[in-house]
């Protein structure tokens, strides 16, 4: 009888977790579905799971769609810069902060310094004026430097690097090895799970991210992805107005609906490439880093 009731209580949280499955995917099955159906059909809200009268104008319109591919050149030349500046100082902060107060003075202070950081910002104007003192409005810069320093990345790659064991860390400094040839050669190989996970997350911050590109960027052409389809979803008839007569007359004859999707979908692509590849790290690095010994 116990049996039947486990399994009984298994199928239901099976039933259930199915179903938040389902909530989570549907938002992304719609946008799905519209981006494949006619104008008519999506601006009559017939589409929910499925494409009605299917066609692909509106991806054959975002391959024409110059500015589409500009900002997501961007968004690529942001997302491998920094990345690439979140991966270096998330390791350089979180093998100093991993040792005791008698390897490292001060520690305590310093680590207390940065969760304030990250709990309490400066404020909008202050950021903004921070970047605009040191000329880095419009450029690239001013979309990575500012999110440098992942606090939560480097908190949960600490706790990883307190579970390496000491023991491994003697052995090389036995074989005369220094602080930086022990980060290099022992702390960062076998921290491949942790790496790939805070490595995801920056990667997936970047490229989600479009409100410092709305705020910093004065000129469409620097607009990361994000913004550029944040914008456009908010300010069809803008965007619109700012394109020559050809531009135009091709919008005029597709939905801002299916558009929107379409761009939606596109922008998705390099995410869900890269994900199934970091996918067998990422339970493994949250969980090992999260726990604190």
């Amino acid at each position: 009888m116990v049996k039947g009731n486990s399994r009984a209580v298994d199928m239901m949280i099976y039933v259930f977790l199915a179903f938040i499955a389902f909530l989570s995917m549907a938002p992304v099955l719609n946008t799905l579905a519209i981006s494949f159906s006619g104008k008519i059909a999506a601006m009559s809200g017939e589409v929910y799971f499925w494409p009605v009268d299917f066609n692909l104008n509106a991806y054959k319109s975002v391959i024409s769609d110059r500015g589409f591919f500009v900002s997501f050149g961007v968004s690529i030349k942001r997302v491998l810069l920094g990345g690439a500046i979140n991966f270096v100082i998330t390791i350089l902060m979180a093998y100093p902060l991993s040792k005791s107060g008698k390897f490292f003075p001060g520690r305590n202070i310093y680590m207390w310094f940065i969760v304030f950081c990250m709990l309490f910002s400066g404020g909008l104007i202050p950021w903004y004026m921070t970047i605009y003192t040191f000329g880095m409005l419009d450029t690239i810069w001013a979309l990575v430097l500012p999110t440098a320093v992942p606090v939560f990345n480097v908190i949960l790659l600490m706790n990883f690097f307190k579970g390496i064991p000491k023991e491994l860390e003697d052995a090389a400094n036995i074989d005369g090895a220094g602080p930086w040839k022990t980060l290099i050669l022992i702390f960062v190989p076998v921290s491949t799970p942790a790496l790939a996970t805070v490595t995801l997350f920056s990667i997936v911050g970047h490229w989600n991210s479009f409100f410092d590109g709305m705020i910093l960027m004065q000129h469409k052409e620097n607009w990361p992805l994000q913004t550029y389809i944040q914008q456009l979803i908010i300010s069809v008839n803008s965007i619109m107005n700012t394109t020559d007569p050809e531009e135009i007359k091709r919008l005029s004859n597709m939905s801002s609906q299916l558009l929107n999707a379409a761009k939606v979908m596109v922008s998705m692509v390099p995410i869900m490439l890269i994900y199934p590849f970091l996918q067998k790290y990422f339970v493994s690095g949250i969980v090992l880093g999260a726990v604190k010994e």
